[in-house]
This record gives structure tokens, C-alpha cells and sequence, in this order.
């Protein structure tokens, strides 16, 4: 999944999963650690779940046929191609369909979160390409890897957050957690606050960006302890990467596809980055260990 083939369709559909996801975190009640807000994969594409108050509705992308479905516990749906629609497209068209459904809902932010481009959502004509076999693609990749992540998180007995989608980076990601409160600097915004309230090892897979152009396997542990770059990785062409002031273990998406057993390199990949962070930052390793591991 080379970044550059498929980075004009990449840009719009993560604008049409910002939107999607903003109705979700207007719509849902907060649960620990945002997860109240990513998406959950489908045999199709991506669901909202559902939300909303006496009657609900969820919001799926199926990248299948390519539609964006909504859907209403009154028994009602409207859908709409995702083909051939300018992000200001896809937003007015979805705000549509869920006001006919009966579901008013307001954006707080109508723009873009952490992107380079902050065009609002309305007003966002040029991000206008999607090309149906980059999305699919992206979507079963996305299950593929989700399977991955499902099978490491039931090497453990820690608190363990679903593996979900997230709209805001367009990852799909799992947490541990050592239950223990995480310090958290005076100046942390509230987003930073409620993700990273107790320690936290994470582990996912991301599409690549602009500070790093490939697909890659990641973790990294919050609060990063002292040392954590000292630790071996494994397989050999893991690393540790710089990313801010913290680091993170990467293992690329080609790396591990080149291998006899792509899916065991993945879980040796994820093993070996949980260890580390988890002796480094002193975690109960044995109590958390599931017999399985």
C-alpha cells in the first residue's frame, strides 16, 4: 500500500471519516480514553455504531459498493455513492441524510483536526479524489490487521482497549494499560488528558504521513520511561524512530509482508515493543501475562 499511489484518495477519505467521526463524538457519550469516538471494522468497510439519544442511527462506509449508509432505529435509511464527491460534498450530503432521518446535528469544529490543510469541511472543494480499488484495499488491509491486533490483545490480562479505528490519525491501534495514574504535564490540552490519564502501552498500524511515507506497524509506551530505546526490538528490521520527544517502535508494513510468515513477524514485532516498554516503565509483567502468551 505505497503511500504516494494512493495519497489523493487517502487525503479525502480521511476528511470523510473526520466528519463521520465528529458526528459520533457530538452524538455519543465520552467514555474513558475517547472511546466513545473510532470506528469499528465490518465485513463492508467501517461503522459508527450506534448513537444518538431516544432514537439512535448509525453511519457506515461500505467499501464494497462504496456507499456511505445511514441508518435509523425508526427503521429508515438513506445512502449515497462516495465516489465522484468533494469533501464540502460529502459533508452536506451527510448532514442531509441524517436531518431527513430526523437526527439534527451540530459540528462543533467543522474542520479538519490535525491536518496540514484546515479547509472547512463546507468550504473544502479540492480534496475530490477516490478511487474505489485505494479504498477497498485500505479497508481490507485494515481487517487484516485488526485480526493481528485482536490475537495479541488476548495475550494479556491488563485493561485492554477495544482495537479500533481512529478518524482523527487514520489508525487502528490497541491499548494496554498498568493501571496506574500517569502524570500528566500542566499544559496538556483536554484530549491529551483523557487519552493518557494512567500509563499506557500502544500498539497499532497507520498508513503513513507526511513525517513518515510509509505503512508501518508502531507502539509506544506513555509515560516513556527512561531507557526505552536501549531495548532490543524484534524481528531485526524493527527500530526505534524519534517522533517528537518520544519514540516509537516501528516495524514497515513491507518488512513484515517480506517475510516467510508476515503474521507472526507482526506478533513478534508487538511482543517484543510491549516488553520493553512494560520493564522499562516497571510493570507487573507476570501478573498481567495471560497463559496463552
Amino acid at each position: 500500500m505505497p503511500l504516494a499511489e494512493w495519497q489523493d484518495t487517502k487525503e479525502t477519505l480521511h476528511r470523510f471519516l473526520q466528519i463521520a467521526g465528529k458526528v459520533r463524538l457530538a452524538q455519543s457519550p465520552l467514555r474513558n480514553h475517547w472511546w466513545n469516538v473510532p470506528f469499528h471494522l465490518t465485513a463492508r468497510g467501517l461503522t459508527s455504531r450506534p448513537m444518538g439519544l431516544d432514537t439512535f442511527f448509525t453511519i457506515d462506509f461500505d467499501f464494497v459498493e462504496h456507499l456511505l449508509r445511514v441508518e435509523s432505529s425508526t427503521g429508515q435509511r438513506v445512502s449515497f455513492p462516495l465516489t465522484e464527491l468533494s469533501v464540502a460534498g460529502f459533508y452536506e450530503q451527510l448532514l442531509d441524510a441524517l436531518g431527513s432521518l430526523g437526527h439534527q446535528v451540530s459540528i462543533t469544529h467543522p474542520e479538519p483536526f490535525d491536518l496540514a490543510d484546515r479547509t472547512p469541511f463546507a468550504e473544502d472543494s479540492h480534496h475530490a479524489t477516490y478511487v474505489p480499488q485505494h479504498a477497498n484495499r485500505y479497508w481490507q488491509i485494515l481487517g487484516q490487521v485488526s485480526l493481528v491486533l485482536e490475537e495479541f490483545a488476548g495475550r494479556s490480562y491488563a485493561k485492554t482497549s477495544p482495537v479500533h479505528h481512529f478518524w482523527h490519525t487514520m489508525d487502528i491501534a490497541v491499548t494496554r494499560f498498568s493501571g496506574r495514574p500517569a502524570d500528566i504535564p500542566a499544559g496538556a490540552d483536554p484530549v491529551t488528558r483523557e487519552a493518557y490519564s494512567h500509563e499506557v502501552i500502544s500498539a497499532g498500524f497507520w498508513f503513513g504521513d507526511d513525517s513518515f511515507g510509509e505503512p508501518a506497524f508502531y507502539s509506544y509506551t506513555a509515560p516513556e520511561p527512561a531507557g526505552l530505546t536501549e531495548e532490543s526490538l524484534r524481528p531485526d528490521e524493527a527500530v526505534w524512530v524519534a517522533r517528537g520527544d518520544s519514540h516509537l517502535a516501528l516495524l514497515r508494513y513491507d518488512d513484515a509482508r517480506a517475510g516467510a510468515d508476515p503474521r507472526a513477524a507482526v506478533l513478534e514485532f508487538l511482543e517484543s515493543a510491549y516488553q520493553a516498554g512494560a520493564r522499562r516503565a516497571g510493570w507487573d509483567i507476570d501478573t498481567l501475562r495471560h497463559p496463552r502468551a
